[in-house]
């Protein structure tokens, strides 16, 4: 199959999900949907669902963090309104249990390791600066803002998005990742870091040792982009461009490459347990990416405290929310 068949049945597959998302929850007969921080705040404080316009998206952050993302991240990671509307639906089911609602959410997002994730973590929901826009995050549009700068071919693209989109019915994106990268999909579930011990091919772990430091690690994606650039003298191929977002832009072993949402977790709102879920109840909102900036430098947003309980106390994660 060539890359313009792959890439048609991705846009196929991307405005479907749009398609099948965006409808989200109707308003009311005479009620008009969020359209602002301030009044999904209202929302989520009353326990309402609500139906929320598009122009909202929100993020996930480190609690005391003034940066939508760390800082270093060119950009951030954001979630829909479609998301949103997910959100009150939690906060309404399990407002008496408030840590389903915040691990629910960062399950959501696409949070791996939320057995024992410890950080204290906020939501936050905003609007956009005036100019900006929010971009689906495909493999596409990664090679578009950076592969070709960094000497990918475009067969590179190719190979990578044939190996997310030939997938069998119970097979998922941490196998595509897998099928990649070589990194065994039970090591990383079990929260194993990339290296040999686990599989990983020696193109990936050659382009992760190029790019240097993670910005989790107080870098910077442009000067990560900028290591590999310099230092990355193996193949450009589908693994070692699968490593580059891994490592400079955190695109996880979870990411989709087609803008939505997905864990390994129970859906928080599907009344069954993991295992009894199938791999599309496991896809979740609809995500984007958008510059970096600070939450003073949004037009308006509201910053909403994630009881996320204690770790170690979350066996609905695997048994099932309800």
């Amino acid at each position: 199959m060539d890359l313009r068949r792959i890439r048609t049945l991705l846009c196929a597959l991307v405005l479907a999900i749009a398609g099948g998302l965006a409808v989200g929850s109707p308003a009311a007969a005479g009620e008009r949907c969020i359209s602002t921080p301030g009044q999904y705040q209202a929302a989520w404080q009353a326990r309402e669902v609500r139906c929320v316009e598009p122009t909202l998206f929100a993020t996930t952050h480190s609690r005391g963090d003034n940066f939508l993302y760390p800082s270093g991240f060119a950009y951030a990671w954001a979630g829909s309104s479609v998301n949103l509307e997910a959100y009150l639906k939690l906060r309404h089911r399990y407002g008496d249990q408030p840590a389903k609602v915040g691990v629910g959410i960062l399950s959501y997002v696409g949070y791996p390791g939320l057995e024992t994730w410890p950080y204290p973590t906020d939501l936050a929901v905003y609007t956009l600066p005036r100019g900006v826009h929010a971009t689906v995050p495909t493999f596409a549009e990664w090679f578009r803002l950076v592969g070709k700068q960094l000497g990918f071919p475009r067969a590179a693209l190719r190979d990578l998005e044939r190996a997310y989109t030939r997938l069998g019915r119970n097979e998922d994106v941490v196998d595509a990742f897998e099928d990649v990268t070589g990194c065994q999909r039970a090591a990383l579930l079990d929260g194993a870091f990339p290296g040999p011990e686990i599989g990983c091919n020696a193109d990936f772990l050659a382009a992760l040792t190029a790019a240097g430091p993670s910005p989790y690690e107080g870098a910077e994606s442009t000067q990560c982009f900028a290591n590999f650039a310099a230092g990355y003298a193996g193949p450009r191929n589908a693994a070692a461009l699968r490593a580059v977002l891994y490592q400079c832009q955190d695109a996880g072993f979870l990411n989709t490459g087609v803008g939505r949402g997905y864990n390994t977790y129970a859906d928080p709102l599907i009344c069954k347990p993991a295992a009894a879920q199938s791999v599309e109840q496991r896809y979740t909102g609809r995500e984007f990416i958008l510059p970096n900036v600070t939450l003073d430098a949004l037009p308006s947003s509201v910053n909403i405290p994630l009881d996320i309980g204690e770790p170690g106390q979350r066996p609905f994660l695997t048994r099932g929310f309800c």
